[in-house]
């Protein structure tokens, strides 16, 4: 084969050059026109939306507001409550001199004698025990709070049953002060203590008579001896309930008329106020139900006001006494036992030889009431679980006569005595 561009001049080679190049410069020229008239639609429509968008923004502006968390009104309630009542509320901290131990070998001054320097002698070794006098060690703890500018202070009389204890309160500031013990209820578990303090903020007190249930309460306290000021809320659960409560020193208590809540009332909390949304104090935990979840009790505030008016009138409790030790009755318990009725109050000795059913000499022996009589009224106020013996007598006075309605072998009959005061 021979090559073709050699019978071509050289003026013929540049004009088909030219032409090459001019063929491509069009093609691509067309091709950018092309691609260019594709986005001018494009490009026009995005324009025109958005000076719609401008207009419509100058005509109708949008309002941006900034995001509010709002609380609901209870949980505002309890705030403002915790801040009220929070600097009256006080832990109490309970010490006691008790033995100083310390380890003792046995064998250390007979093995490190002379006589034994050469002797490689391996005995076991038990190590011992010995008291080197005194240490004062936290024993125990609770709640109280203030109930007067000078220093005195409600709490559960088993925060404060050990007479040989010292007791120390400390303050929402982290203050702390001695404290004495005035004055332990024989009938409520109640206590007032002392501190030498003036003043002080003082927990205003409800009435624990008009509370409903589901009414939303607030409980703080020393929680577990360690969290003090822990606040915790909850609703009533039940009114005037019956429970037997143990002190934690072997001593089990029969208390009436208590609120039930499910307000989370720990080991510490005893003595601390129940509170209402008006940050008034309706009654002071005391007690909680083992192996159960949100069962707690309260004594009503009501009763404890008896307590705190004897306290500041007398220095004491002075109290109305009529000396018998008794179960309340209901059906059940009347069922099972055959009783006659199934309330009133069955006067019985207690669990030891010395928790006699009758104290002698008291109003009660003077009547002739004895173990096994059944106290079905007094004073025409007939005795139910929700209206204990202890109940009626509290709020009856000294050296008032009462009648009381008794069952005593089988027969009916009425007795009068006269209320003495409680030793």
């Amino acid at each position: 084969m021979y090559n073709i561009f050699s019978k071509i001049s050289n003026d013929e080679s540049k004009r088909l050059l030219y032409f090459i190049l001019f063929s491509i410069v069009i093609v691509t020229v067309i091709f950018v026109v092309r691609e260019i008239s594709l986005l001018i639609p494009d490009m026009i429509r995005t324009t025109v939306r958005e000076e719609i968008l401008k207009q419509n923004r100058k005509l109708n502006p949008v309002i941006v507001s900034p995001v509010m968390i709002n609380e609901s009104p209870t949980e505002s309630a309890i705030v403002d409550v915790v801040k009220k009542v929070n600097p009256s509320i006080v832990s109490i901290i309970v010490t006691k001199d008790l033995p100083k131990l310390t380890t003792v070998d046995p064998f250390n001054n007979f093995l490190n004698d002379d006589f034994f320097k050469d002797f490689r002698i391996n005995v076991p070794r038990e190590a011992q025990e010995e008291e080197s006098g005194t240490e004062k060690k936290e024993i125990g703890g609770g709640t109280g709070f203030v109930i007067s500018k000078d220093g005195l202070i409600l709490t559960n009389k088993h925060v404060v049953i050990d007479e040989v204890a010292e007791y120390t309160v400390v303050m929402s500031d982290n203050k702390k002060y001695p404290a004495k013990v005035l004055a332990r209820d024989t009938i409520n578990d109640l206590a007032v203590i002392k501190i030498d303090v003036k003043d002080l903020v003082v927990a205003p007190l409800g009435d624990s008579s008009v509370l409903q249930l589901g009414q939303t309460v607030i409980a703080i306290g020393n929680s577990l001896g360690e969290f003090r000021n822990t606040v915790s809320k909850g609703v009533i659960s039940g009114l005037s309930r019956s429970i037997r409560a143990s002190s934690g020193f072997g001593k089990i208590e029969s208390l009436s008329g208590v609120i039930q809540t499910d307000a989370a009332i720990n080991s510490g909390n005893s003595g601390g106020p129940l509170l209402n949304l008006k940050g008034e104090v309706i009654g002071i935990n005391t007690a909680v139900a083992l192996g159960a979840q949100n069962v707690g009790f309260a004594i009503p505030i009501n009763k404890a006001k008896q307590t705190i008016q004897s306290i500041v009138k007398h220095g004491k409790i002075v109290r109305p006494f009529l000396g018998v030790r008794y179960v309340l009755i209901n059906k059940i318990i009347a069922k099972n036992n055959q009783l006659q009725f199934d309330y009133g109050a069955l006067v019985v000795r207690g669990e030891k030889s010395t928790d006699l059913a009758v104290v002698p000499g008291s109003p009660a022996d003077k009547a002739g009431i004895t173990e096994n009589t059944i106290i079905l009224e007094i004073d025409g106020q007939k005795i139910t679980e929700e209206n204990s013996v202890g109940q009626v007598i509290s709020n009856s006075i000294i050296g008032k006569e009462i009648s009381l309605k008794i069952l005593q072998q089988g027969k009916e009959r009425v007795v009068k005595t006269k209320l003495i005061e409680s030793k």
